[in-house]
């Protein structure tokens, strides 16, 4: 997938001293990306849009514990 065109922002939950940081893509048709902020050229996670909100939909649910 090009991943050229994705507006990466970082989770607001990511924490500042450079450990568990989370990035999300949006403009990609069809897709969610996700990746990890301290290595932007590393490996990233691509969902299908009902994927991404059945783990959102986990996380505010508790579903993966803390």
């Amino acid at each position: 997938m090009d991943l050229s065109g994705a507006r990466w922002r970082k989770s607001s939950f990511s924490g500042s001293d450079g450990g568990e940081c989370v990035e999300v893509a949006s403009g990609l048709p069809g897709a969610v990306a996700v990746r990890d902020s301290t290595d932007p050229g590393g490996p990233v996670l691509i969902l299908a849009p009902g994927q991404w909100k059945s783990f959102l939909d986990g996380v505010k649910d508790g579903t993966f514990g803390a």
